[in-house]
């Protein structure tokens, strides 16, 4: 029974319950991927890498976004292995680069978004 559901004396309803049940049944690295990659696709639509990207483009929502996906797949990375912590250090390793290109002022090396959690991060 739910908190809620107990508080009010109540069982919870079949859907909340099967909701329940359905996401415990989904292994954890699984989620952070599932995670990690919603960070990443959020963080390029507001570099403007999206179709119609200069829309959407917003520089402080980008640094954020980044820096968030930077701690996960830093605290991540021993839990999920190489295999799946690899593309996402890439992936993040590439959102890094297309930050610094997309400023009008350059973030130092080390204090670019997430640089705090990877190190400095330089190009190719």
């Amino acid at each position: 029974m739910s908190d809620e559901a107990a508080v009010a004396g109540q069982e919870p309803s079949p859907q909340v319950a099967d909701l329940t049940r359905d996401i415990a049944e989904v292994p954890a690295v699984e989620v952070i991927t599932t995670v990690a990659v919603h960070l990443m696709s959020s963080a390029a639509v507001n570099l403007g890498l999206a179709e119609d990207g200069e829309g959407h483009k917003d520089l402080d929502e980008a640094r954020k976004l980044i820096t968030a996906l930077a701690g996960l797949v830093t605290a991540s990375a021993t839990e999920v292995g190489s295999y799946h912590a690899a593309p996402l250090r890439d992936g993040l390793k590439s959102l890094q680069l297309a930050f610094r290109e997309a400023s009008a002022v350059p973030d130092e090396p080390g204090q670019g978004p997430g640089e705090k959690y990877t190190g400095p991060v330089y190009g190719k």
